[in-house]
């Protein structure tokens, strides 16, 4: 017979039976290998719409309804139009997954955006190689994603924990070198706790002796900081520290301004650029504010100062404020998606990518932001600037804005590949503090 295996003789019938089921395998690894152009591109988006940090995450939602208009009317992606599909966050991180997971089972999108909260990100970035679907980690801030696993589909498209808040304690130790105590009130949950182990190792390595007073972590969503600032108003620091963010920030200012806590202490807040608009002159002027990124929309040396005053615009004159760093965020993931499609379709000589060749895609991209640029490392670890100033008022702006700013190159104060971020911080030397740029003063 022609047709012969080990142990059987096959009939013709069987053969040929056999050849078309083959066909239909490599038929089928074809059409993986060869992804079909889709009609429209589904994008996955995860950000805060319910609860106190609704206030950071719409306005993300606004900027990507914003820009992916913008882009849909521009063509779209290699001619496909984004349809964006937005879900909330606010529920939990048992909600969130059950999201992550209809997202790409039931609603097949084609790459996802997730997300704000660091608890959120810690369980989709395992989840993204499970489901083999491209993920861009596009707000939260941990560092242990990629510090302590390794993923082929998540990446992070703006900065971590470590040079967010780097950054600050760098700008602190140059205008305020010689305070001698500090205490903390940071969310209690990842972000919260990492973040203050991270400024408490840095500042231990650059600045020893400095005795922490207290260590208060109210809970996620809290609304009510009175035995914080009674505390703090006992003791009496030089310099509260809080990384804490959205609607908990924006409370935590208000009721330290009621009791004049500002007036006793140093404030050093990360993350305080998305609430400066919502908290107005309740924050006073002397205060130290990070934007977790370069992402200002008075950005003393932007790259490209048409694109950030487009984007500005834009944003303000439909949705009524000034866009803030979750804006921003927002937008280096459209950029990131975008670019990294374009770098794609273009390996494969215009073919549209599987979904395998578009996560490569973003290992090693670098894309344009509304500031500078961000590149994305080969452990896919986002390369993003930061800038921390003081809060000054000006007659133009009914909030505080930032002066003296200083605008810290993303290399020289992200932990290096393959390291862990307290160990690397443990080899600062004060040196450091002598290379800071020089601080650029509001211009109006």
């Amino acid at each position: 017979m022609a047709f012969e295996c080990i142990g059987s003789t096959l009939t013709r019938r069987e053969a040929f039976a056999a050849m078309g089921v083959g066909a239909l395998v490599l038929s089928g690894r074809l059409a993986q290998a060869q992804a079909a152009r889709p009609s429209e591109l589904r994008v996955g988006i995860a950000t805060y719409l319910s609860g106190p940090a609704s206030v950071f995450g719409v306005p993300g939602k606004q900027a990507a309804e914003l820009l992916i208009e913008e882009l849909n009317a521009a063509g779209g992606i290699a001619g496909v139009k984004v349809r964006p599909i937005f879900v909330d966050e606010g529920p939990g991180v048992d909600h969130f997954v059950g999201e992550y997971r209809r997202l790409v089972q039931s609603e097949n999108v084609n790459i996802l955006f997730s997300a704000i909260s660091s608890a959120d990100c810690l369980a989709c970035a395992p989840l993204a190689d499970e489901l083999k679907r491209p993920t861009l980690l596009w707000d939260c801030g941990t560092q242990r994603i990629f510090e302590e696993g390794k993923y082929e589909y998540a990446y992070r498209t703006q900065a971590n924990a470590t040079p967010e808040i780097l950054a600050p304690l760098l700008y602190l130790l140059r205008v305020k070198p010689d305070f001698k105590t500090v205490a903390v009130v940071n969310q209690d949950y990842a972000w919260g706790r990492d973040s203050w182990s991270l400024f408490k190792t840095g500042l231990e390595t650059l600045l020893p002796g400095v005795k922490v007073v207290a260590e208060l972590f109210p809970k996620f969503g809290a609304t009510d900081f009175s035995t914080e600032v009674t505390r703090l108003l006992a003791l009496r620091p030089d310099v509260v520290l809080s990384t804490s963010w959205g609607g908990d920030l924006d409370t935590f200012i208000r009721q330290s301004a009621d009791r004049n806590l500002f007036e006793r202490s140093t404030f050093v807040l990360p993350l305080a650029e998305s609430s400066l608009q919502r908290v107005g002159k309740a924050l006073p002027a002397g205060h130290i504010v990070g934007a977790r990124g370069d992402h200002w929309f008075l950005h003393p040396s932007p790259k490209d100062p048409a694109l950030l005053k487009r984007f500005t615009d834009s944003y303000q004159a439909r949705f009524g404020a000034y866009p803030i760093y979750p804006c921003h965020h927002m937008a280096q993931a459209v950029f990131a998606m975008k670019a990294g499609y374009e770098k794609a379709i273009a390996a494969k000589g215009g073919a549209w990518p599987n979904d395998a060749e578009l996560a490569a895609a973003f290992r090693g991209l670098e894309f344009p932001s509304l500031t500078a640029s961000v590149k994305i490392r080969e452990d896919g670890q986002g390369l993003e600037n930061q800038i921390v100033g003081t809060t000054f008022h000006s007659d133009k702006y009914p909030f505080p804005v930032m002066t003296d700013m200083v605008v810290f190159e993303a290399a020289k104060i992200t932990t290096p590949v393959g390291q862990k971020s307290v160990d690397w911080l443990k080899t600062l030397t004060p040196e450091v503090i002598k290379t800071l740029p020089a601080p650029v003063a509001f211009k109006g």
